[in-house]
């Protein structure tokens, strides 16, 4: 069976590490500190292999004030580090990159102007991109989660699957951060009715979500980002990366 890759969430807003619920940024993550560079550290010596980035002011309010710490964030750790919030054009995608992320995380320019999305696809490669699909009430929301589609999460995988899109970072927007369980229901159907690749993300709250997660790392679901869960200790961090690595959650 394929491993499990655990990703570690570090939600950025006014230059201070957030906890998300429900898409909505709130308390500061006091179990560690606000400071985003310091959690990127913290995360990387607990052994993770891989961090997940989302500025909050770039996503709702197109300000790139963030940007320094996410750089240092990236100079700071020997990680790959994903990096999502308000990428609307080929200036702003560059910009991101040249601060030295891996890979870009884009959601609302996939649906509203694909032609740009597109272009930033074929520029960075589909193996920087991953686009970004937030569903609330089984459709797809853009806009910082404010605006619905109308469009099936499965038909929306199918149209990013045509623009080039080799990943995709499926979130039951409800679900993030109550630690009331996961909608894996949602990541399985996507990774089993299209050839992308699948992160899934939110309402991760222990290790019996993990292990229904782990049964289907064969359809497509190779790697699951954890935020709340992490931050308020439901996990031994150590233990965590390596049962994933094993690829055993029971």
């Amino acid at each position: 069976m394929a491993q499990l890759l655990v990703i570690p969430s570090i939600d950025i807003k006014d230059g201070k590490t957030v906890r998300i619920v429900q898409g909505i940024p709130e308390l500061n993550c006091k179990a560690y500190g606000n400071d985003p560079v310091e959690m990127a550290m913290i995360w990387r010596a607990e052994n993770a292999k891989c961090l997940h980035v989302v500025d909050f002011d770039s996503s709702h309010h197109h300000s790139h004030k963030n940007f320094g710490i996410v750089k240092n964030i990236c100079e700071s750790v020997v990680i790959p580090v994903e990096f999502g919030g308000g990428i609307s054009t080929i200036d702003d995608a560059q910009e991101a990159m040249d601060i030295g992320i891996f890979r870009l995380i884009i959601g609302s320019m996939a649906f509203l102007n694909r032609k740009e999305f597109e272009k930033i696809i074929s520029i960075f490669g589909p193996k920087k991109i991953s686009a970004a699909i937030d569903v609330i009430d089984d459709f797809v929301y853009i806009k910082g989660r404010t605006e619905n589609t109308n469009m099936r999460p499965v038909d929306f995988a199918k149209n990013l699957e045509k623009m080039g899109i080799e990943r995709c970072i499926v979130t039951d927007v409800k679900k993030n951060g109550m630690l009331r369980g996961a909608n894996i229901e949602l990541s399985k159907q996507i990774a089993e009715q299209t050839s992308l690749k699948v992160t899934h993300s939110g309402g991760i709250a222990g290790y019996e979500d993990l292990n229904e997660l782990n049964q289907y790392t064969s359809a497509g679901i190779d790697s699951v980002i954890i935020g709340r869960a992490l931050y308020e200790n439901n996990f031994a961090c150590q233990k965590i990366w390596r049962v994933a690595e094993s690829g055993i959650f029971n």
